[in-house]
């Protein structure tokens, strides 16, 4: 709960306060002064949610992610997480790069790297919260003290769940968030408050019958709909998991070495998706359409250079190695290809050196006619 001094509100005449609807409108208008494309005010009770979310854990599905369970019933009762906390306000934050390389194009060239859209800008996690907390300056500044804290991913939040019942969108077969009117490529933002708002609508499930997410995952991870497994996401295989990439993954990962859009690039409702305005998510490095071998070429400090301040810096340099070694074992085989991964056969690093043996005797097996191309 934040401590801030009492400060002389924005607008208080007569030294009265501006009731919910009042405020509520004036907190949309700063939120979209600040970059935010939607923002709503959650209902907290999450008892559905949290049957599910324990459902979830029992299966396994959170594979090494033990941190998702370590804070017991605070990520699904915010007033266990944020004593006194009364309103959630969720916000949306676009993030597609208008200047990026086309997605479907990238993926196509085994040649080239695959990073998610949303890590070839800077990290938001800072920006986020950073714009947050800006906008409580704002509503404190209007009603003076309250208690509140924001989040951006950085703490036991179930942000998804909290988006739908502040009708931001709904959870959609492949667990991302949709917005009926913009698509899936944005970040969640939240702000839990002590004070009393009028809480929106939660939004409605408009999947349908459409399943276009599921065979389009690489890896089988949406096992059914609205049910993920991580362990076999791409994107938990390239940045949350820490050791070896299971063999039985490896050639459908494909060309990506920092998660992956799939499952979003198919959706529908994504035709209705709008670049980012935000110039800090802007394609920085080349990283949207970048040939493996230049980056398997990277040292420990390149990498440190190039991916300073950008989500890609927390898998560290011999976690991208390695991912960058399974792409190349997918890629098509060349004397460039070969020569980049013998030029890292004796690494210093084991979980590397695996890595890339198995993409040489890839490359072996496919010269022999031995074993089929990576699928795309």
């Amino acid at each position: 709960m934040s401590s801030h001094d009492a400060r002389a509100p924005d607008v208080l005449p007569d030294g009265a306060l501006p009731d919910g609807a009042v405020l509520l409108a004036d907190i949309h208008r700063w939120a979209a002064e600040l970059g935010f494309a939607r923002v709503g005010v959650a209902n907290i009770d999450l008892t559905a949610d949290e049957a599910h979310f324990r459902d979830w854990l029992a299966a396994g599905f959170d594979g090494e992610m033990q941190y998702l369970s370590r804070h017991g019933t605070k990520r699904t009762r915010p007033r266990e997480l944020l004593p006194g906390t009364v309103s959630c306000l969720s916000v949306r934050m676009d993030y597609w790069p208008a200047d990026a390389a086309d997605a479907a194009d990238t993926l196509a060239d085994g040649r080239l790297g695959y990073v998610s859209r949303y890590a070839l800008g800077r990290d938001y996690h800072k920006l986020m919260r950073r714009r947050l907390q800006i906008l409580c300056e704002r509503i404190e500044r209007s009603v003076g003290a309250c208690g509140y804290r924001a989040f951006a991913d950085s703490a036991p939040v179930l942000e998804k769940a909290l988006a739908r019942n502040a009708g931001l969108g709904w959870i959609g077969k492949h667990t991302n968030l949709i917005d009926a009117s913009a698509g899936s490529y944005f970040f969640l933002g939240e702000i839990y408050l002590d004070l009393e708002l009028p809480v929106a609508t939660p939004a409605t499930a408009h999947c349908g019958s459409c399943s276009a997410c599921m065979p389009a995952c690489p890896t089988g991870a949406i096992v059914a709909p609205y049910r993920l497994d991580a362990r076999r996401c791409i994107s938990y295989l390239t940045i949350e998991l820490k050791g070896s990439i299971p063999p039985e993954f490896r050639r459908a990962i494909g060309n990506r070495i920092y998660g992956c859009d799939d499952c979003q690039l198919v959706c529908p409702w994504n035709k209705f998706s709008r670049p980012s305005n935000e110039p800090d998510f802007s394609v920085r490095h080349g990283l949207d359409h970048s040939e493996l071998a230049g980056l398997f070429a990277w040292s420990a400090d390149d990498f440190a250079g190039k991916t300073r301040g950008s989500a890609i810096s927390r898998i560290g340099h011999e976690r991208w190695l390695r991912n960058v070694a399974v792409a190349l074992g997918n890629a098509p085989t060349s004397a460039t290809v070969v020569a980049a991964l013998e030029a890292r056969a004796g690494d210093a690093s084991l979980l590397v050196r695996e890595h890339v043996h198995w993409a040489l005797a890839e490359h072996a097996a496919r010269l022999a006619g031995n074993a089929p191309r990576a699928p795309r």
